[in-house]
């Protein structure tokens, strides 16, 4: 089984300047299990979710297709990193009390992963589907982000991007299923910070192919211009999605 990869050629930035999820949601995500021995946290990236998983929980087994993703991924006594599909998790049957997809569920073969996440999940394990959208940033720059979003970039985004816009919501989830409570990634930016995420895009690798660098980095000195002072840390706001349910 093959998978679309977007993000190895650029892991080094994606360690660097993907935003770490809030305590929060692995607290709602922990209190719903009825154990918390094992979290299988797959499509993990370079383990933003994964070590925050192990703060609740004993061990966490963090998955990625990507072999650059994962040679990138931040270190835990308790996370265990292995180059492996979402839909070929490698894990024993019966072993995972929560399993997780932080910014990935998207690239899956949905029916083949959620076979996979039934054969791993113990008895009344929890499966969560988690994305994050547009950011929400303050006045002065939100326009020209969401300009260069939707009118630079747009039309090099993957189709599967829509899924993410919708917050998951077209997605067939055949599960007991719960509403979660508001959650978003909230953090404290300079101009370099968002530039950096801004380059992580995998529509961003689609322009460059097409046209080259120039209109990034044109983005890159609009948005300097208006943050004024570049060591300035502004608020930026990524509101979370989530389907979560009881396998």
């Amino acid at each position: 089984m093959s998978f679309k990869d977007h993000f190895s050629t650029k892991s080094g930035d994606y360690a660097a300047y993907r935003p770490t999820y809030p305590y929060a949601l692995v607290d709602y995500l922990a209190g719903l299990c009825p154990q918390t021995d094992l979290a299988l946290d797959v499509g993990c990236g370079t383990g933003q979710l994964s070590v925050l998983l192990a703060d609740r929980f004993e061990r966490v087994i963090a998955t990625d297709a990507s072999a650059p993703q994962i040679e990138k991924a931040q270190t835990h006594d308790r996370v265990e990193y292995h180059v492996a599909k979402a839909e070929q998790s490698g894990l024993a049957a019966a072993s995972a009390d929560l399993i997780t997809a932080g910014q990935a569920a998207h690239w899956f073969n949905l029916d083949a992963f959620y076979a996979e996440a039934r054969r791993v999940g113990k008895p009344g394990a929890v499966l969560a589907l988690i994305t994050y959208g547009v950011i929400e940033a303050d006045p002065d720059i939100d326009p020209l982000v969401r300009h260069f979003y939707k009118d630079v970039v747009g039309p090099y985004w993957p189709l599967e991007r829509r899924h993410v816009e919708e917050g998951y919501r077209s997605f067939a989830f055949p599960f007991e299923e719960w509403t979660a409570p508001p959650l978003a990634i909230e953090v404290q930016w300079r101009a370099s910070d968002l530039l950096g995420y801004v380059d992580t895009w995998s529509a961003v690798r689609g322009l460059e192919a097409a046209q080259g660098r120039q209109p990034v980095e044109e983005f890159g000195r609009e948005l300097q211009a208006l943050w004024c002072e570049p060591e300035r840390r502004r608020p930026i706001r990524f509101p979370l999605s989530l389907r979560v349910g009881r396998l």
